[in-house]
């Protein structure tokens, strides 16, 4: 729009108005910045970006950084919207909350309040984590972006005004909820709240994991509670919630400590249950979120049930599709054209339809998570700053096909999730350091 309104020519003007016309007509969407990803997983909740690698034009490995920050520890991972990368990170007892200009690196606001470094409840695996894990998410409608912190703090925060707080509730201090209960047959872990929140229309859906409710739906602009669900399972471990719908009818799945849950939130029928499956793992453990294609949800975990499975969703409940002995230990699975992909001591292609594997390649560790192109490439953040590119099967049918990498990028586990938005790829670490790469 910006080259239409600095050109003088009547005809461009017309042509703009038209353009205009259309589109408003065609959709009533919040405009956004090309390639936003504003939530856990992207714009849509599935690490599938519409946006290419570049690898065409020759931007593989990536140069230099265009800019670099650090944060403090979490593994919590940015967003970005409108222009701007929003991130959390822990330090000296305190959560902060920092805004920077995507492009420049710029630090445009920081706010920030008192916060443990683990959760008042946690229990085991302190070496390997710290900090706030959950990621925050954006609402392009409000402006308001929401964070919720390992110790259950749920804020919202003005990105209009700086930061500045506009509501706050601790799960712990209003529903006080219980350490996370003892499953399995290994000692208990507890990492305080770790799932990103959702937000749906006015709502603002998160698991909490009490007695009142699994999950608790929120006005978005107020803080006040709208709604509980009628599971009363504990909260799991995984990255955040995600919307499906089954049979039109709209809904959130979660996977809890004990079951993949889908609940309802089609008015008259709000937090009713559509659907469960067990799924119990050891140290109640289960990493990887759900993914969700049509009516079908993927799920994986490592332990004792070391295996992946496709669960069919209906009205009538959950359906077992096919279950298979692979697993992510950490990586959330990625679906795309038929193919589930995941990196967990290696790059999985697995076929979506029967479960069956197509190839395994790659040398990574446990840590990591991928993405998808929109030019059939996939994305890797691994390890301790192992940056890769391989081809997804659509372009590589029989083998993992690896086109670049780039090692050393950080000392530190990168826990946080990588972001592709707008052409670049930021990448984050534990510690908190953050890079910008120019795609």
């Amino acid at each position: 729009m910006t080259a239409f309104a600095i050109r003088k020519s009547i005809h461009r003007r017309i042509i703009l108005r038209m353009c205009l016309v259309v589109s408003l007509g065609l959709s009533v969407s919040v405009p956004s910045y090309a390639g936003d990803w504003p939530f856990w997983r992207g714009a849509n909740h599935n690490d599938v970006s519409g946006e290419d690698s570049r690898w065409d034009q020759h931007s593989w490995p990536p140069k230099d950084a265009a800019w670099n920050a650090k944060v403090g520890e979490g593994a919590s991972a940015p967003v970005v919207a409108d222009g701007k990368l929003f991130t959390l990170g822990w330090s000296d007892g305190a959560d902060m909350v920092v805004c920077f200009d995507a492009t420049s690196g710029k630090q445009l606001w920081e706010q920030s309040y008192p916060c443990p470094q683990y959760g008042r409840r946690s229990e085991g695996d302190k070496g390997l984590y710290s900090g706030p894990s959950a990621s925050p998410a954006y609402d392009r409608e409000t402006g308001l972006l929401y964070t919720l912190s390992t110790d259950g703090d749920l804020n919202c925060w003005d990105t209009k005004q700086n930061g500045e707080r506009v509501w706050r509730v601790n799960f712990y201090d209003a529903f006080d909820v219980p350490q996370r209960p003892l499953v399995g047959d290994r000692r208990l872990r507890d990492y305080g709240y770790t799932g990103s929140p959702l937000i749906h229309g006015d709502w603002l859906i998160a698991e909490v994991g009490d007695d009142e409710g699994a999950l608790i739906g929120f006005d978005k602009r107020s803080g006040k509670r709208v709604w509980s669900s009628e599971s009363r399972d504990p909260a799991g471990h995984t990255g955040g919630l995600v919307p499906m719908t089954v049979d039109s009818i709209p809904c959130v799945v979660a996977l809890t400590i004990r079951n993949l849950l889908v609940v309802r939130l089609d008015e008259g029928h709000v937090g009713e249950t559509l659907a469960e499956f067990p799924w119990v793992t050891d140290f109640a453990n289960s990493i990887a979120t759900p993914t969700v294609s049509g009516s079908s949800v993927v799920i994986t975990s490592e332990y004792n049930q070391y295996s992946i499975c496709r669960i069919d969703v209906s009205r009538d409940g959950a359906k077992l599709a096919w279950k298979e002995p692979y697993a992510s230990g950490v990586c959330s699975p990625v679906i795309h054209r038929g193919h589930i992909y995941w990196c967990w001591r290696g790059v999985y292609c697995l076929d979506f339809e029967t479960g069956r594997p197509l190839w395994r390649g790659g040398v990574f560790g446990d840590t990591a998570s991928c993405l998808v192109t929109s030019d059939d490439r996939l994305i890797v953040w691994a390890d301790r700053g192992e940056l890769v590119l391989a081809e997804t099967a659509t372009r590589s049918p029989k083998q993992y096909t690896e086109l670049a990498r780039r090692r050393g990028i950080f000392q530190s586990d990168v826990w946080p999730h990588i972001v592709l938005s707008d052409g670049r790829l930021f990448c984050k670490d534990r510690n908190g350091n953050i890079k910008c790469f120019k795609l």
